[in-house]
């Protein structure tokens, strides 16, 4: 019966609507992750699994760099367990309103495309994840980052997870300019 019952919950969580570029913008604002992520940046946010549990949460500092070219973040996460990662992103914009990326652990070039107010950020990566040991376990994962420029020094980020074409959970963050 539990089976029936987790086998039931990961089909409706993958059938789950999610945002997309057909939906209407909600604001009259343009996003420019160049300008956005200029500058010192700190973020909070949490893991959330499949059936909502909070799993995770974590503040990160964020260190951005645009020299007319390319984006270099600097991300510095500090986990509600002490625990600290460091992760540093290098994007570059392919077109108007068009990016790539990469960072240690992406496997292959994350994509990304602006429209209006809103960006998505598509890509796999082998997180470390801490086990119950207390080592470090890496957990091959894809991110389906949306991202949505609020106020002009604030933007919200909901992030889809998924592990072998099954939805995991979700990350929500949200991003404030100092």
């Amino acid at each position: 019966m539990r089976l029936i019952l987790a086998a039931a919950l990961v089909f409706l969580a993958a059938c789950t609507g999610k945002p997309s570029f057909n939906d209407p913008s909600l604001s009259d604002r343009k996003l420019n992750l160049e300008e956005f992520f200029d500058g010192e940046l700190v973020a909070y946010g949490q893991f959330q699994d499949i059936l909502g549990t909070v799993r995770r949460s974590f503040v990160v500092t964020i260190e951005g760099d645009w020299d007319g070219e390319r984006l270099r973040l600097v991300e510095d996460f500090v986990y509600e367990d002490g625990s600290t990662e460091q992760r540093i992103w290098t994007l570059t914009k392919t077109g108007p309103d068009s990016w790539v990326g990469t960072a240690p652990g992406v496997i292959g070039e994350a994509t990304g495309q602006e429209q209006d107010n809103r960006f998505n950020w598509v890509y796999t990566i082998d997180l470390p994840i801490p086990s119950a040991t207390g080592e470090t376990e890496t957990l091959r994962v894809s991110f389906d980052d949306w991202m949505w420029l609020l106020t002009d020094d604030r933007l919200l980020n909901l992030a889809y997870v998924r592990r072998f074409g099954l939805d995991i959970g979700t990350v929500t963050i949200s991003f404030e300019k100092n």
